[in-house]
């Protein structure tokens, strides 16, 4: 297609800023129309941003005939129905992240798709920001040598919901789990792909503050397919915030956040150089480039359907004595 004209199921506070301009501003993108429930909101969203058309259903929005793609950006809970709705349609999918509730719902989104011939997406966007362009150009170029293993911490302070409507991200029936779902995805995201497919994944899920029906602290090991071993542990109920990824090499070692922008590089005599590589305005739009970019025929995106799904597998591994999960 020479333009791709796109509809947003869930206009809500990710497409604010992080997304929806950038559906704008992407060479032969366009932002035709949008969908929220509540009519009210739908309307004044398509009125700030220069929308055309709002709706307050989904199915008319898929069918809009002047709607090419479907972006979904609702809770993980909606990702599932979308998806195969807009499959229906004979329409490509962007879908937020996580890709759904759990590993068997990405399955059938996968299967959707590829019976309608449809692409499907995923917004872990951070394969598309350069800071982890560069980190996995640097990798590749051998700059610390052969890859032996990878450790993340992830710390953060507890939050005080209490009186308050609890965010979805702690409604494990919206977002199949908590905050380790929702932050620790982009983790493992990440590292799928600067050093493949994980394999083979154990770890323990617990609530140790029970401020909350979900987990607050997950613990996990796992063995990349490429032979590169793990360990991450992520800890929502602490005294301090870290945000912490070490990449360690036979020649050297990589340190990095997932979540801002530094980035130091170390050999075996020392400190080879050490940065801060900044986010765009509008962090999603490297990668919407590059699905803008295959739905036009001219390159690929790094976050598919496919690539997505293996981290909600892991994830699945790591939370299902927690949830029971079969």
């Amino acid at each position: 297609m020479d333009k791709v004209r796109w509809g947003i199921i869930g206009c809500g506070n990710v497409t604010e800023v992080k997304s929806g301009p950038a559906l704008q501003k992407v060479e032969g993108s366009e932002l035709v129309a949008v969908m929220r429930r509540d009519a009210h909101l739908a309307e004044d969203y398509a009125n700030r941003h220069g929308v055309a058309k709002w709706y307050d259903n989904a199915e008319a929005l898929v069918h809009d005939p002047d709607v090419d793609a479907i972006y979904v950006a609702t809770p993980p809970a909606f990702h599932h129905e979308y998806a195969l709705m807009a499959a229906r349609a004979g329409k490509p999918v962007y879908v937020e992240k996580p890709m759904a509730k759990n590993h068997q719902e990405c399955l059938d989104m996968i299967a959707a798709c590829e019976e309608a011939g449809v692409p499907l997406f995923v917004a872990y966007y951070r394969r598309g920001l350069p800071k982890f362009v560069e980190i996995k150009r640097l990798l590749d170029s051998g700059v610390i040598g052969d890859v032996r293993f990878v450790q993340t911490t992830y710390l953060q302070q507890a939050k005080d919901n209490q009186g308050e409507v609890l965010p979805w991200r702690l409604q494990p029936e919206l977002s199949g789990g908590g905050l380790f779902v929702d932050l620790a995805s982009h983790t493992l995201d990440i590292l799928d792909y600067l050093l493949g497919p994980i394999g083979e994944v154990k770890g323990f899920a617990k609530n140790q503050a029970q401020r909350h029906q979900v987990e607050d602290i997950v613990t996990a090991t796992y063995a990349f397919e490429s032979g590169v071993m793990g360990t991450g542990i992520w800890s929502f109920n602490t005294c301090t915030h870290l945000d912490k990824n070490e990449i360690v090499g036979s020649l050297g070692k990589m340190t990095f956040s997932t979540f801002s922008g530094d980035l130091r590089i170390e050999g075996l005599d020392g400190l080879i150089e050490e940065k801060i590589i900044p986010n765009p305005a509008h962090v999603q739009q490297p990668l919407i480039t590059k699905v803008v970019e295959e739905l036009r025929g001219l390159g690929k995106s790094p976050s598919t359907g496919i690539t997505a799904a293996r981290t909600n597998r892991v994830m699945d591994e790591l939370l299902k004595d927690f949830y029971h999960m079969t």
